[in-house]
């Protein structure tokens, strides 16, 4: 895919950035960090070169155990307090807004996976999908008492494993992190449910599965291929099928969700890169610059240019 002004982020770069947490990387598939504003002092570059817009390929856990610590994620703000866990999920663009002066009482721990590594350890994401595909617009809980408890355990433990010498180290992390993210989507449920379960549909496993990859597919190719009939013949479905199954598993419309990823990506880009409108038009495929003109207003109410300028 070609670059779309937001660099990519994996955890090679990231060591580089973080040395004081080589030793808790398992290559460049797992890093659990811990970053603390005195950490922040001594590496000034580190927070810098995410204060512009990035992408994770995999998941990203942000638990603040301490202080204060925000960030911009697909356009929206999240202002993490003490006892707060944030989900990043595979897609999202990122950015750091904690500013030059961070909390001085900040105790950040961040737990990276790669897309890959998480796909090989027995988690069976698709049993919890649904919740994977509400923590996308709700990313952010709070953890209290026991949970809070829990999660400090949980990091404790994978740290003193990371620095053991067991031979089977990355299958044993795998086994915990299955584990963690179980806990995690349990207590994210149960805090959510009473204002997210009500109204949602029942979707069998295959269709959840079905909308899973349609949403995947949709992530790695908006930018190029906005028909329905494309993600259709990658899934071997007619499109009228696949159509079908995305409103019945979402209550959305296949070009909705296709539209809603085009336009996320023109908002990211008119708001945080220097591309002329021209540029993005081209990085977007669309024709000219008068259906791109005419597609962002339909959606947004406004022109590129009047959104760019607000």
């Amino acid at each position: 895919m070609e670059d779309k002004g937001f660099h990519t982020v994996d955890i090679r770069r990231i060591k580089k950035f973080t040395p004081f947490v080589e030793e808790y990387a398992l290559g460049n598939d797992f890093l659990l960090g811990d970053l603390r504003s005195e950490d922040l002092a001594k590496h000034p570059n580190l927070l810098t070169a995410f204060q512009h817009p990035f992408r994770f390929d995999g998941f990203m856990f942000f638990f603040l155990r301490k202080g204060y610590f925000s960030l911009d994620m697909n356009l929206h703000s999240y202002q993490l307090l003490e006892s707060s866990l944030l989900v990043v999920l595979p897609g999202s663009i990122v950015r750091f807004t904690a500013g030059d002066f961070p909390d001085p009482e900040l105790d950040l721990l961040f737990v990276l996976v790669a897309r890959e590594y998480l796909g090989n350890i027995p988690f069976d994401f698709n049993k919890v999908f649904q919740d994977s595909m509400r923590m996308w617009k709700h990313p952010c809980i709070l953890l209290k008492g026991e949970s809070f408890s829990m999660a400090v355990d949980y990091m404790r433990l994978t740290r003193t494993l990371m620095r053991s010498r067991h031979e089977n180290k990355r299958e044993i992390i795998g086994s915990l992190l299955t584990s963690f993210l179980y806990i995690v989507m349990d207590l994210w449920s149960t805090q959510k449910q009473e204002e997210l379960l009500a109204g949602d549909s029942k979707s069998s496993t295959r269709l959840g599965q079905l909308f899973e990859r349609f949403i995947t597919l949709v992530t790695e190719y908006h930018c190029e291929e906005r028909t329905v009939a494309f993600y259709a013949e990658q899934l071997c479905l007619t499109p009228k099928y696949l159509s079908r199954l995305v409103r019945e598993a979402s209550g959305r419309s296949a070009p909705e969700w296709i539209d809603s990823f085009v336009i996320l990506e023109a908002k990211n880009l008119l708001k945080y890169s220097e591309k002329s409108i021209k540029e993005i038009v081209f990085a977007l495929h669309f024709p000219n610059q008068s259906v791109f003109y005419k597609f962002f207003k339909a959606h947004t109410g406004l022109t590129p240019s009047q959104f760019r300028k607000e």
